[in-house]
C-alpha cells in the first residue's frame, strides 16, 4: 500500500505559488475535519478483547464484538509483556465435537474452501494505495482455503487458512475467532488458529480498523468485512466437517523464473559474509505440505513461497487473485476434474512467505518513457523521474503476465508434491502472545539494548515500488525530509515529537502514525506473534512482509532456539501477511538505505531483531512444554464505529422501456476458438450481490448438449477465461459487459453467456430492498479453427 506525495524538494524558502497552497490545504484539512466530526462517533468505541486464560472465556452476545479464546497448548505472551494468568472459566456454547478415528497413524486431516470475495464494485482495491483503484467488475472470485490438522485423539490440532485477501486485518481475526468460539468453544483459539493473506493486491479493501488503513481504503465497508468474515469462517467449518485420517508429506525445492529482488541496493547493505552464503538475492525455495487419507487418496495441500502477487499492475480494475490465485485454480482444476472453479473436494493453498522484496515482474525497473533501465539506488528515469520507473511482467499484458508466473509456480509446486515422500510425525503444538510492538526492549548483546519505537512511515513509503509507483515523485532511498512537506503535515497532522523521530533515524518521518489517534489510533499497537509446531514443521505468523534477508535471518534463529533445547533440524516456515498487519520490516542494514520497504519498516530500525526476540521466546515455550507458564500480552482493542465509505447506495434504475437484464449489445452467431465472445446487458451495482447471495456467480457460460437436451455450465465468473466488466453511468443506470475468451479446449457447439444480479429498489417512504434478476444471451456457435 503506497500513498501518493511529491518528489523531495531542495531546501529553500518558499515562493508566494507555495504559500498559498500550504494556506489553501489548511483551510480544506479544516473543513474536512468539520465534516468528519458529523460522521465520526469516538466516544465508547473501544472494546478490548478479554480473555482470561488458556481455557474459553464466558460468553458474550455477538453485538459486544469479537473474543479470542486460549486452550491448553497456547502461549500467552513473552518474558517483555506483562499480562493476565490463566484461569479456568465456563465454556461457552459449542458444537459437538464429531468423534475421530484415534488407532492410527498420522493425522486427522479437514481441508475446506470458501467464497470470501466480498463486494466488486464501488470500493478501492486494497494493495497499491493508488487513488482511483476502484473495483469495476471480477475477474476471479477470492477464497478461504482452510487446513485442520488434528492429533489422533484430538487433543491437540491446528487451522491454517490461506485467504485470497490483500493482509488479514486485526478485526478481521478477532471477529473470525469470536464466531468460532461462539460456535465450537475452546476448540479453535486464538493461539491455534493462523489467518493469512496472499497479498493479491486485487482484493476489496474497507475490513480494517486502524484509520491509516481505512483512509487508504476510503472507508469502512461492513458488506465486504462480513462476506469476509463469513467465508473464512464457512471454510474452516467445512474443514472441520470433512476431518478424516491421513497423512502429511513435506518436500522442498527452488523454484527459478518467478522473482526478481526489487529492492536490490537494499538488499547489498547487508554484510557480504551474510550474502555470500546465498545464491540469490530472493528465496527461491517452496515448501509443500502433501496431504491424502489413509488410502493415499489426496486431500489438498499448502504451499509457501516468497513472491508478490503484483503481476496485476495499479491499472488494474477487476477483482482477482493474482498469479497465487492463478497457481491454486490450476491445481485445484487439475486434481477437481469435472468440477467448476471454487467447487470440488481438493483445496490447494498457495500462501505468502518472505515477499517484501520480492517481484514477479522478472523484466526489471525499466524507464516507460524512454525503455532504458532504471535499476539504480532511487529508482528513477533521467526524464520523468521515479514515476516513469515501471517494472514489467514476462507477458504481453498484465492478464499474460499474471498466468505466465502463476503456472511457473504450479508447475514446480505439482512436482514437488508428487515427488513428496518425507512424511511429517510427531505432537502438535502452539504459542501465542499479544505484543506491544511500541515498547519491546531488544538484548543487542550481553551489554547493549536497543528499543522498538511508536510507528511511522517515511517519505519514501509515498514513493512506492518498482511494482507501483507513488504518482507524484517522491524517490526511493530518500534520508532527509523535505520542508515543504513538512509544514503540510504539520499544518494538518501536528509536528512529530522529537522522540518519535530520534528512535526511526535516518528514516525522515512523513507521516508519525503512532502519535495520531483521531478517530481511533492510524496504526496497531498491539500485534500477534504465534508459533505452531508439527512434529518437525514449525509455522510462524508474521504479522507483516519480511525482505528475503529478514526471512533468513529470522528463520535461522528460530531454528537455533529450537534445537538448544533439543528439538533438531526444525524446518522453520515464515507464513506472511498474518493475523494483524504492520506493513514491511527490514533489516537492520536494509533500514539505513531507507527505500520504500525500510520507510515502511514501522517500529523502527530493530524491528526484526525485536520479532527474533520475541519469536525465540515462543519458540523455547514449546520446546520446553512450558507454553503454560507465558503470559497473554497486552488485549488488542476492537473499535465499534468507524470512518464509513462515503459512496452512497443508491437505486438502481433500467434505462425508459428497458429492464434489468435487457441485452444492449448481442453476441456474434458465430466464433472461432482463440476469439472473445462478448455480451453487454442492462446492468445493476454488483456490491448489491454481496448482501443477497440469491445468485452466487455473476455469469455462466453454457453448452448446449443435445442428447439429453440441456444446457450445461462450462465456466462460472472464477474461471480465468472469463470477465464481467461493470460500467457505472448516472442516476443509478449502469451497464454490465461479460466477455468469454473462448479456449483452445472448448468443443465445438451451441453455447450462451447468462447474467445473474442485484438491483436495489427504493420506493418512496420505503426502506430499500434488493432483488434478484437473469438474464440470457442469444445462443452462438463455437467452431474449431
Amino acid at each position: 500500500m503506497k500513498l501518493k506525495c511529491q518528489r523531495e524538494m531542495a531546501k529553500r524558502t518558499f515562493s508566494m505559488l507555495e504559500t498559498f497552497l500550504i494556506f489553501l490545504l489548511v483551510m480544506m484539512t479544516a473543513i474536512t475535519v468539520a465534516l468528519l466530526s458529523l460522521l465520526f462517533i469516538t466516544s465508547g468505541t473501544i472494546e478490548n478483547n478479554k480473555d482470561s486464560g488458556y481455557s474459553t472465556t464466558q460468553s458474550r452476545q455477538a453485538t459486544q464484538g469479537p473474543l479470542a479464546t486460549q486452550g491448553s497448548t497456547a502461549a500467552q505472551g513473552s518474558t517483555l509483556t506483562q499480562g493476565p494468568t490463566a484461569t479456568q472459566v465456563s465454556p461457552g456454547t459449542s458444537t459437538p465435537e464429531p468423534p475421530l478415528f484415534q488407532n492410527f497413524s498420522g493425522y486427522n486431516i479437514g481441508v475446506g474452501r470458501a467464497d470470501c470475495t466480498g463486494q466488486v464494485a464501488d470500493i478501492t482495491l486494497m494493495g497499491y494505495g493508488k487513488t482511483g483503484q476502484h473495483a469495476r467488475g471480477i475477474l476471479t472470485r477470492l477464497y478461504s482455503r482452510a487446513f485442520i490438522v488434528a492429533e489422533p485423539d484430538g487433543s491437540n490440532r491446528m487451522v491454517f487458512v490461506s485467504i485470497d485477501i490483500g493482509m488479514v486485518s486485526q478485526r478481521l481475526r478477532l471477529e473470525v475467532l469470536n464466531r468460532l468460539r461462539i460456535k465450537y468453544g475452546s476448540l479453535y483459539r486464538r493461539d491455534n488458529v493462523i489467518l493469512s493473506g496472499t497479498h493479491t493486491h486485487s482484493g476489496p479493501a474497507g475490513y480494517f480498523q486502524y484509520t491509516l488503513f481505512l483512509i487508504a481504503s476510503e472507508g469502512y465497508s461492513n458488506r465486504t468485512f462480513e462476506y469476509m468474515v463469513t467465508g473464512i469462517v464457512k471454510s474452516i467449518e467445512i474443514a472441520h466437517t470433512n476431518m478424516k485420517p491421513g497423512k502429511i508429506f513435506i518436500n522442498k525445492g527452488n523454484v527459478d523464473g518467478a522473482q526478481i529482488n526489487r529492492s536490490p541496493y537494499s538488499y547489498l547493505q547487508n554484510p557480504q559474509s551474510e550474502r555470500a552464503r546465498y545464491s540469490s538475492n530472493t528465496d527461491k525455495e517452496m515448501i509443500i505440505l502433501k496431504m491424502v487419507d489413509l488410502n493415499g487418496d489426496d486431500l489438498g495441500h499448502i504451499s509457501w513461497f516468497a513472491i508478490h502477487p503484483v503481476s496485476m499492475n495499479n491499472s488494474n480494475h477487476l477483482v482477482n487473485s493474482d498469479n497465487m490465485g492463478y497457481a491454486s485454480y490450476l491445481f485445484e482444476q487439475e486434481k477437481n476434474k469435472r468440477y467448476l472453479p471454487g467447487e470440488g473436494p481438493y483445496v490447494a493453498a498457495f500462501a505468502s512467505s518472505n515477499l517484501g522484496d520480492v517481484s514477479p515482474n522478472i523484466l526489471g525497473p525499466h524507464c516507460v518513457n524512454t525503455g532504458e533501465s532504471c535499476d539504480n539506488a532511487n529508482s528513477s528515469c533521467p526524464i520523468g523521474g521515479p514515476d516513469m520507473c515501471i517494472a514489467m511482467g514476462p507477458g504481453r499484458d498484465m492478464f499474460d503476465s499474471t498466468q505466465i508466473i502463476g503456472r511457473i509456480i504450479y508447475q514446480r509446486a505439482k512436482e514437488l508434491y508428487a515427488s513428496a515422500s518425507q512424511e511429517v510425525t510427531g505432537s502438535l503444538a502452539s504459542a501465542h502472545q499479544w505484543v506491544n510492538m511500541t515498547d519491546v526492549t531488544i538484548w543487542l548483546n550481553s551489554t547493549h539494548v536497543a528499543k522498538t519505537c511508536k510507528p511511522a512511515l517515511g517519505y519514501s513509503f509515498a514513493a512506492g515500488t518498482i511494482d507501483g509507483v507513488g504518482g507524484l515523485n517522491f524517490s526511493q532511498g530518500t534520508v532527509e525530509g523535505n520542508p515543504f512537506w513538512d509544514t503540510i503535515r504539520d499544518q494538518i497532522l501536528g509536528n512529530p515529537s522529537e522522540e518519535i523521530k530520534e528512535c526511526h533515524k535516518p528514516k525522515p518521518i512523513l507521516f508519525h502514525t503512532g502519535e495520531l489517534s483521531i478517530p481511533h489510533p492510524w496504526h496497531p499497537d498491539i500485534v500477534d506473534i504465534q508459533i505452531i509446531t508439527l512434529g518437525s514443521l514449525a509455522i510462524t505468523a508474521i504479522p507483516g512482509e519480511f525482505t528475503t534477508m529478514s526471512g533468513r535471518r529470522f528463520r535461522e534463529a528460530v531454528q537455533a532456539e529450537f534445537a538448544s533445547y533439543g528439538m533438531q533440524n526444525m524446518t522453520v516456515v515464515t507464513s506472511g501477511l498474518c493475523n494483524v498487519y504492520t506493513h514491511y520490516i527490514t533489516t537492520y542494514e536494509e533500514y539505513q538505505a531507507q527505500r520504500y520497504e525500510a520507510a515502511s519498516t514501522i517500529y523502527g530500525p530493530h524491528t526484526l531483531s525485536a520479532y527474533i526476540q520475541l519469536f525465540r521466546v515462543l519458540a523455547k515455550a514449546i520446546a520446553t512444554d512450558s507454553v503454560a507458564n507465558l503470559s497473554s500480552g497486552p488485549e488488542p482493542p476492537f473499535f465499534k464505529q468507524l470512518i464509513t465509505t462515503l459512496i452512497p447506495n443508491i437505486a438502481d434504475r433500467a434505462p425508459k422501456g428497458k429492464t434489468f437484464g435487457d441485452v444492449l449489445q448481442p453476441v456474434e452467431p458465430k466464433y472461432r476458438v482463440g476469439e472473445v465472445a462478448e455480451v453487454t446487458f442492462v446492468g445493476a451495482n454488483p456490491k448489491n450481490s454481496a448482501e443477497n447471495r440469491t445468485h452466487q456467480t455473476f455469469l455462466t457460460v453454457e453448452k448446449y448438449e443435445a442428447t439429453s437436451a440441456t444446457w450445461q455450465v462450462v465456466h462460472n465468473d472464477a474461471s480465468w477465461e472469463t470477465r464481467f466488466y461493470w460500467h457505472k453511468g448516472s442516476l443509478g443506470q449502469s451497464n454490465a459487459t461479460i466477455q468469454w475468451y473462448i479456449p483452445d479446449t472448448a468443443q465445438p457447439g451451441i453455447y450462451r453467456i447468462r447474467y445473474f444480479g442485484h438491483y436495489r429498489k427504493q420506493d418512496f417512504l420505503k426502506p430499500a430492498v434488493i432483488l434478484s434478476f437473469e438474464s440470457t444471451s442469444s445462443t452462438f456457435e463455437v467452431v474449431t479453427t
